[in-house]
């Protein structure tokens, strides 16, 4: 199989389904390789884009514009002005790093609830005199915006650290933040490994009680808090620290579902948004059954460009074309749904469940094929789930001693559940199962039945109370890759044609999100937009 250059990964949510519990998070690849990360960052090799990114499409015949004098202010939203105005104590927190705690209110809608914890992590700008601080978020929902800033270094641009701040922040809800608390390692071990078959009744019923009860431990383990775990609270928590930071406008770059984060910061607050980049996007338009359904199709394409990768360089786990891997892959699941394989661990087996997050996990890179084609063999032809479950391991946070190292799964149906939810009819969760199905015959299964996994979350769906198109904002960046399984590049075109200032810039190529994953070409387009305020007379391209 051909070699790629290591590279970190950003996740995204994957449609909620009955009995596969997803989750998502920001990490580095699986254990094998995580010694070598920080050096293969460094050393990551470049590609050139096809055309120069350096007009601007509102201004005819100009190849440089500055992005404008900042027009918003330090004023707090009315009634929370002490939140605005509190002191961030700042302590350095190892090499360049600075961390502090800041408090905002649990209840946006009532300045008398009580206060929450946001922690905070900041690499001050290498030059002397930054521009302001750019507001990270890594994905998920649930990725740690602390964990992911350690990287800056290394995937961002040398021009955007010279000129600004880099903040992470774990958002409510997520790590050192107050965080969503529902199981304990064990706990959560049984309930991500539950497999169950919708077409039987009794088995479907198992599926609502273990979701049930689930969601009945995240309220008795987290507390009221659980009620305000949503996306557009997160939002308005990162107005809060762009003001805390001293920005009259917000420069916020965001990948995967921090994309919907700052999509919808940009509906809450038009007027307060500066330089703002969108990373392998999602289209907020979407409902649920129409993101389960393509990000299936995301996944299928994925998984088929790995069978044509490893036929075309005669190393896959099978003999065969490319529908032969894939009928392999198929046929897998389904014996795992009958009987599970033995592991390396004696106290774990491979389910059908982890089996598939131990696929989905080396789909978003291509670093990771390789990985995933050594699981595959091992599981297909020497029935050892192993290296499929370190997989799955991987993408759950899950360490060699079998305890969590976050709290992403938590935090992950938390939010999802507070912000949109699938129909939990059982007819129409059939209709919408059997259209998946044959959009994606392999992984579309473990995009059904949805609408169960926040069937009986303890609280309701918050309303929608954003601008979709974000009108009036400040021109913003929605950046594609072609053939992203978790976030199709569909889902980035509909999120630019969305925006009204939105407008997008195409990687070509595999892989989730662009930016700092090795594209000399998409990071100039970036580092220009955030530094210069240069917007592309026409979408560049990269890679192609």
């Amino acid at each position: 199989m051909k070699e790629y250059e290591l590279r970190t990964i950003r996740r995204v949510r994957m449609a909620p389904s009955a009995w596969h519990n997803p989750t998502t998070e920001y990490s580095l690849t699986s254990r094998a390789l995580k010694a070598a990360a920080i050096a293969a960052i460094a050393a990551l090799a470049l590609t050139a884009c096809t055309k120069d990114p350096l007009t601007d499409p509102t201004a005819t015949g100009n190849t440089s514009t500055q992005a404008p004098a900042p027009s918003g202010d330090l004023k707090p939203v009315e009634g929370f002005e002490t939140y605005y105005s509190q002191e961030v104590k700042w302590e350095d927190c190892g090499g360049n790093f600075q961390c502090a705690t800041v408090q905002a209110p649990m209840n946006w809608a009532d300045p008398a609830s009580d206060a929450i914890d946001i922690a905070i992590k900041k690499l001050p700008s290498s030059g002397s005199a930054p521009k302001g601080t750019v507001i990270i978020n890594p994905g998920g929902p649930g990725g740690s915006g602390i964990e992911f800033v350690d990287y800056a270094p290394f995937m961002f641009g040398a021009t955007l650290i010279e000129n600004y701040n880099i903040l992470g922040f774990d958002p409510r809800g997520v790590g050192q933040s107050t965080p969503v608390k529902c199981y304990e390692s064990e706990q959560m071990d049984h309930y991500l490994a539950q497999s169950f078959d919708p077409e039987h009744p009794k088995a479907l019923e198992a599926a609502r009680q273990a979701t049930a009860d689930y969601g009945k431990a995240c309220l008795e383990n987290t507390g009221a808090v659980l009620e305000f775990i949503d996306t557009q609270s997160s939002a308005r928590d990162m107005d809060l620290l762009r003001a805390l930071m001293g920005d009259e406008k917000i420069n916020y770059l965001g990948f995967s579902y921090g994309t919907q984060l700052g999509a919808t910061y940009a509906g809450i607050f038009p007027e307060n948004v500066g330089n703002m980049v969108l990373d392998g996007a999602i289209d907020l338009r979407l409902t649920a059954f129409e993101q389960s359904m393509q990000q299936a199709v995301g996944f299928e394409n994925a998984l088929r460009a790995f069978a044509e990768n490893c036929v075309e360089y005669g190393d896959c786990p099978v003999a065969g074309d490319t529908d032969q891997v894939m009928a392999a892959v198929a046929e897998l699941f389904d014996r795992l749904g009958k009987s599970p394989l033995p592991t390396d661990d004696p106290e774990r087996v491979l389910t059908q469940s982890l089996a598939f997050y131990g696929v989905a996990q080396p789909l978003y890179a291509e670093v990771l094929w390789p990985a995933l084609g050594e699981g595959l063999e091992l599981a297909i032809n020497q029935r050892d789930g192993s290296v499929l479950l370190e997989l799955s391991d991987d993408y759950f946070g899950r360490s060699d001693d079998g305890t969590y190292m976050n709290n992403q799964t938590e935090a992950f149906t938390a939010i999802n559940c507070l912000d949109d939810r699938s129909s939990a009819d059982l007819d129409t969760m059939k209709k919408e199962a059997e259209e998946i199905r044959k959009a994606a015959p392999v992984m579309g299964e473990f995009f059904t039945y949805g609408g169960i996994s926040c069937e009986n979350w303890p609280f309701p769906v918050a309303g929608q109370n954003f601008d979709l198109a974000a009108s009036g904002a400040a021109p913003i960046m929605v950046i594609g890759t072609t053939n992203d399984p978790a976030t199709p590049y569909v889902w980035a075109e509909g999120l630019a044609e969305q925006l009204e200032s939105g407008f997008l810039v195409t990687n070509v190529g595999e892989g989730h999100t662009a930016y700092g994953m090795g594209n000399q070409c998409i990071l100039d387009v970036v580092d220009n937009f955030f530094v210069n305020g240069t917007v592309p007379s026409s979408d560049p391209n990269c890679g192609g």
